[in-house]
Formats: C-alpha cells, sequence, structure tokens
C-alpha cells in the first residue's frame, strides 16, 4: 500500500512540474501545441520511470545506495560548478541561465551516480591515514568457472537448494563461453551452446542468485583465464567453482577456497566395505588376465578378478577392495556366481 501511495505521489509532482515546464517561458511561442507537448513530454518520462520501477523486480541494497550518494555528489558538484561559472551566466538570458544550471546539474549527477554503480563493489570510507576495508557479511560468493559451467552439474545442485551463496559469473567467462560455441569443430560447439544454455538455465531460476561481474580490475591485464578467476574469487574474498585439476591447484597456492564437483560427486557415491557383495554387469576384460571390468549406475568402475570369461553377464562379486584416486574410485572384487 505504501509502493502505491508513493507513485500517486510521484505521478501528481509529474503533472505539477509539467503544468510548470508547459507554463514557463522557455515553451512560450506562437504554437498553442508547444506547451502542451512540453507537459505531456514529461507525464512520459515519468511514465518510463514507473513502468521500469513496477518491472525491475529484483532491486539491490548496493545498487540503491550507489544512485543515492552518486545524487549527493552530483548536485553538489554541479553547485560548485555553477559557482565557478557564475560570470559566465550572468551574461546570458536569465531563462536560459536557469536552464544550463539544470543541465550542468543532471550532467554532475549522471557521472557521479555512474562512476559509483561501476565501481560499487569497492566502496571505502576513507579517513587520512586509515582506511575501513569492507567486510563481507553473509555467504561467501563462489566464482563460476567455464568448465563447470560446460559440465552442467552446478545447475542440478543448485536446483538442490543446497547452496545458497550468491554465484559469481565473470564477463570474460561468457565471452569464452561464446568463443567456445563458435568454434568451427563440432564437438566444441557444441560443448559451448550447453555452457550457455546452462547459464541461461541458472539465470532464469528466480530462487538463484546469479550475478554477472562486468569489470575489469587492473590486475587482470596481461592474465590467462585461469588466473584471472582466482584473483577475481580472492578480490570478493570468495570462492573458485571448478572441476579442473589445475585450476584447484592454482586456486590454493593462492590461498583461494575451491569448490571441486568432482569430489562432491565422488563424496556422494556408495561406501563398500571388503566382504560385501554387488550386482555388476561386465562389459569388458580387464588389463590382467583374468579380470573383468564392469560399472555401476554412478559410473564407478569395478574390476572382477575371475571375470573375464564372464563379459556381456551379469555377475555377482564381493568386494575385496576400494581404491580412490584422483579420477574417481575404484572397486576391485572377486567373482562369485552369475545373475540369471
Amino acid at each position: 500500500m505504501a509502493l502505491v501511495i508513493l507513485r500517486v505521489v510521484f505521478v501528481m509532482i509529474a503533472i505539477t512540474i509539467g503544468f510548470q515546464v508547459a507554463g514557463s517561458d522557455l515553451v512560450t511561442s506562437s504554437n498553442v501545441f508547444l506547451p502542451w507537448i512540453a507537459f505531456f513530454g514529461v507525464l512520459a518520462g515519468a511514465g518510463v520511470v514507473l513502468v521500469a520501477d513496477v518491472f525491475t523486480r529484483r532491486k539491490r541494497l548496493d545498487v540503491i545506495t550507489a544512485v543515492y550518494f552518486g545524487a549527493v555528489i552530483g548536485l553538489f558538484l554541479g553547485y560548485v560548478l555553477q559557482l565557478g561559472l557564475t560570470p559566465l551566466l550572468g551574461r546570458l538570458d536569465p531563462s536560459i541561465a536557469e536552464w544550463t544550471k539544470v543541465a550542468l546539474t543532471a550532467i554532475m549527477c549522471y557521472a557521479s551516480i555512474s562512476v559509483l554503480l561501476q565501481t560499487r563493489d569497492d566502496f571505502r570510507f576513507i579517513i587520512p591515514y586509515v582506511e575501513f576495508a569492507k567486510e563481507m557479511k553473509g555467504l561467501k560468493p563462489l566464482v563460476l568457472d567455464t568448465s563447470v559451467v560446460i559440465d552442467g552439474r552446478i545447475a542440478d545442485v543448485v536446483e538442490t537448494r543446497v547452496i545458497d551463496n550468491p554465484l559469481i559469473m565473470p564477463q570474460f567467462v561468457i565471452a569464452e563461453l561464446q568463443g567456445v560455441a563458435d568454434s568451427s569443430d563440432k564437438l566444441r560447439r557444441g560443448r559451448g551452446r550447453r555452457g550457455l544454455d546452462i547459464l541461461n538455465r541458472l539465470q532464469s531460476d528466480p530462487k538463484v542468485d546469479l550475478q554477472i561481474f562486468e569489470r575489469d580490475l587492473p590486475e587482470f591485464a596481461g592474465q590467462p583465464v585461469d588466473q584471472r578467476l582466482v584473483l577475481l574469487a580472492k578480490h570478493l574474498d570468495g570462492k573458485v567453482v571448478t572441476n579442473d585439476y589445475n585450476l584447484n591447484k592454482v586456486a590454493k597456492i593462492h590461498n583461494v577456497g575451491v569448490v571441486n564437483l568432482n569430489d562432491i560427486a565422488n563424496s556422494l557415491k556408495p561406501v563398500f566395505l571388503p566382504g560385501e557383495t554387488l550386482q555388476v554387469q561386465i562389459v569388458k576384460p580387464g588389463e590382467d588376465a583374468r579380470q573383468g571390468v564392469g560399472y555401476l549406475e554412478d559410473g564407478t568402475m569395478v574390476v572382477i578378478e575371475g571375470g573375464r570369461e564372464h563379459v556381456g553377464d551379469m555377475v555377482l562379486a564381493t568386494v575385496t577392495s576400494v581404491l580412490q584416486t584422483s579420477a574417481g574410485r575404484m572397486v576391485f572384487g572377486r567373482y562369485e556366481s552369475p545373475i540369471e
């Protein structure tokens, strides 16, 4: 209700301003339609503001703060600029001088708001010799890597609502995805398009806080994409989400947290203890003379001693050991009997 009242008051103010503009000396002329054009022009501008407000559902506090401080700074700078140009403005026609002051103030407000919107992530309150650095409150942001977006599992994990952290998608990663999607190689082109589809899927979910980071930090100059990701995560005090082994190592060298989807997937695979039995279909012979190899539903490789003679059959095997490797988990077992 308060928002409706605010919008009604805004329309009333716009109507008042429209009448004042229509009756000012600036639009007074022999053309009877000019005052009406000015009046409805002011109302059209107010309508555009209202429509933009209604259709912008997710408003951010840092954006509003940047606009507020930008407007205050712009008004102050506009006033100072008017004082400096007083001798020049005094030579102009009074009505032209007044509108020139309004234009100067509007330009300074626009410039101040624009600068603060582009640097709102680096707000600092500076007192001589003392700087109060920004403190990150709440959940740390997660910076998405190119490989993890192409992989696609991040969308499934986020949709489970296990992760509530804000997701950061750097603009240079989007550019890399577009380059892959435009590749002449059919496989790379398909991977790139899949990555863009996953990104659109995340962005269209109203419960996912996905932010596009469009700025280029000074330390990005001359750095590869992986290094930029690490530097951005460090700058935002966040973590890198990836399934790239090398990026994982680089991030740890820089003391940046890493969320590795492969590690998450491996940790969720079922645990088998020696002596337990499992059912698996042997799909190919193993490296040793009597070994057969099969795979569980989650992709876990099962190496069965004595299973070479049963390739293509569903068998019952007893677990002898489990080996965890960087490529995933391997289960070793002993053939017991076929399953009819």
